[in-house]
């Protein structure tokens, strides 16, 4: 095959009218040649940090979507499968991911479960990740968001580091806002990236200590703007990703759209390009093209180096997308999933009242982290309940993988006024939480959930709906398409139930994250994410 177009050099920084000549997925020769193609020919895009499941997709129909914009490759942390069904899960996903024409490249989940702190489906212990570091298939040593545990050299922690140093592969980090002397210590335990960055000083001070910044733009969590100024002088280690994108979110662009995003505020084509398509790929050793002689034939075609609108992709020499169109096909797959809890009672959500305040967990458009609010409480016969004036609203975490007492908080800034909206993608154990205006919402939300053994869904006073998602309760066995649309219907409910977020589910999903501070729930209990222990919802 010969493809012509303006051959875009990244490693010369140049740019000329020439062809590509492919045999059998490699690329044999690209020469200069005048012709009339305007298109511009580029390596293809790689997410260098995503979570395939939070896409709510298993990895043969993400791949679908992905390539429409010019996505060849993932560095993929199963981690939330893992926490559900541990190797059985990281298994799963490589063996999906195989039957597609993309480059899935994942990683051994170094935390699961993430903490000591809660209900998860599955443990991974050293042993585990030495077989997962084994084979071929695992690139890397996934986040290590336990950092206490590497600063107190957790005997466990080190040795899932020492098997990666074994085998020689990269150790991904998840540091949120650590500085100074902790991180420092976190970097000399061998760990060579983070995609938790969130202001402009701390992304720098690692890069000043020769950490990779990965510039991180979710559906939750959105960074570009904080670090974007970083990427002048120090693309060489820099990368762009994902993290967590949701089907809706997929539909409408990938890393392209983070390219076009930064061409636009001045930084330099070739340096967007590095980020974006070579730097992931020489960090993590991938067997993916950048469009160089020999090299598999992953790259892709442009209409122009401004908005980055994507008219082809081709991988290992196979036109994967065109046209607006996906040539990969569905493919069938297993549905695994571990969901034992029964269904819950009214009373389980109630809060008996004792003292006047309370700690409120304050959610954060755009942002993992939360704050701590210590506020006045509302009390009805007794109980503790929400406060639709303030936007005080309760919150419960049920444990989906044993029966067992539902753990109750508050929260700010999801703004319903109605109903209940619950998901049991709910990071990282991916128990079902649920945020609700009272205690019939929100139980009604839970049952609905635990009826379909997994999926996210919205109560209000009128209707309700349920996004089913039956492998491993956190992906859907219907198409990218498909659960895009159902997506976007769930969430233009929650909208219309009060909630000003842009990405309510998203934002929900997070608020069990024990390890991105401050204050979080678990199935076990409120939890303060900074002193790394529990503490108590009345003040």
């Amino acid at each position: 095959m010969i493809k012509q177009g303006n051959i875009v050099d990244i490693f010369n920084k140049k740019i000329y009218k020439g062809e590509i000549h492919i045999l059998d997925g490699k690329i044999t020769s690209i020469v200069a040649k005048n012709h009339s193609v305007e298109s511009y020919i580029i390596p293809g895009f790689v997410d260098a940090h995503i979570h395939i499941e939070s896409s709510m997709l298993v990895p043969s129909e993400f791949a679908r979507l992905a390539v429409l914009h010019g996505t060849v490759a993932t560095v993929s942390d199963p981690h939330e499968i893992a926490n559900v069904l541990g190797k059985v899960g990281v298994e799963f996903m490589i063996e999906n991911g195989k039957k597609v024409p993309f480059k899935f490249n994942f990683g051994a989940p170094s935390c699961v479960p993430a903490t000591s702190f809660e209900s998860a489906g599955a443990i991974l212990d050293s042993n585990d990740i030495k077989e997962l570091l084994e084979m071929p298939e695992i690139k890397y040593l996934a986040e290590m968001m336990n950092y206490p545990g590497v600063l107190f050299r957790d005997e466990e922690v080190m040795k899932k580091i020492a098997w990666a140093k074994y085998f020689e592969k990269p150790i991904d980090g998840h540091a949120p806002g650590l500085r100074g002397e902790d991180i420092s210590r976190y970097i000399n335990a061998g760990i060579s990236t983070d995609h938790e960055c969130f202001t402009y000083d701390e992304a720098l001070e690692k890069l000043q200590k020769r950490m990779k910044v990965i510039i991180r733009e979710g559906s939750a969590a959105k960074n570009f703007e904080a670090l974007i100024p970083l990427l002048d002088e120090h693309f060489e280690n820099m990368m762009f990703c994902s993290d967590d994108k949701h089907p809706d979110d997929l539909l409408v662009g990938h890393i392209n759209d983070l390219c076009a995003r930064a061409v636009a505020k001045g930084v330099d084509v070739f340096k967007v390009l590095q980020t974006a398509c070579i730097n992931p790929v020489k960090h993590y050793n991938l067997d993916v093209g950048q469009l160089r002689i020999n090299d598999f034939a992953d790259f892709v075609v442009l209409k122009d180096l401004k908005n980055f609108k994507v008219l082809e992709t081709y991988i290992d020499g196979i036109c994967v997308a065109s046209g607006g169109n996906s040539h990969i096909e569905s493919v069938p797959f297993e549905i695994l999933n571990n969901f034992n809890t029964s269904k819950k009672n009214v009373l389980d959500f109630q809060v008996e009242a004792t003292k006047s305040q309370i700690r409120v967990i304050e959610a954060l458009e755009g942002e993992l982290v939360t704050n701590e609010l210590i506020l006045d409480n509302l009390i009805e016969d007794g109980n503790l309940v929400s406060n639709l004036e303030e936007d005080i609203l309760k919150m419960t975490v049920v444990n989906r993988y044993n029966d067992d007492s539902p753990a109750m908080a508050f929260i700010k800034n999801f703004g319903l006024k109605e109903g209940a909206i619950a998901s049991s993608v709910g990071h990282d154990s991916h128990n079902i939480i649920a945020v609700g205006v009272s205690d019939e919402a929100i139980c009604k939300a839970v049952n609905l959930l635990i009826d379909n053994k997994g999926g996210i869904c919205a109560v209000s006073d009128t209707s309700e709906h349920v996004v089913s998602l039956p492998v491993a309760g956190i992906m859907s066995d219907k198409t990218g398409w498909e659960i895009g649309e159902e997506y976007a219907k769930l969430d233009k409910l929650s909208k219309q139930m009060g909630s000003r977020l842009r990405a309510p589910y998203m934002t929900l999903s997070f608020m069990a994250l024990l390890v991105i501070p401050s204050l979080k729930l678990s199935d076990k209990g409120l939890f303060n994410g900074t002193t790394f222990e529990f503490t108590s919802l009345e003040v």
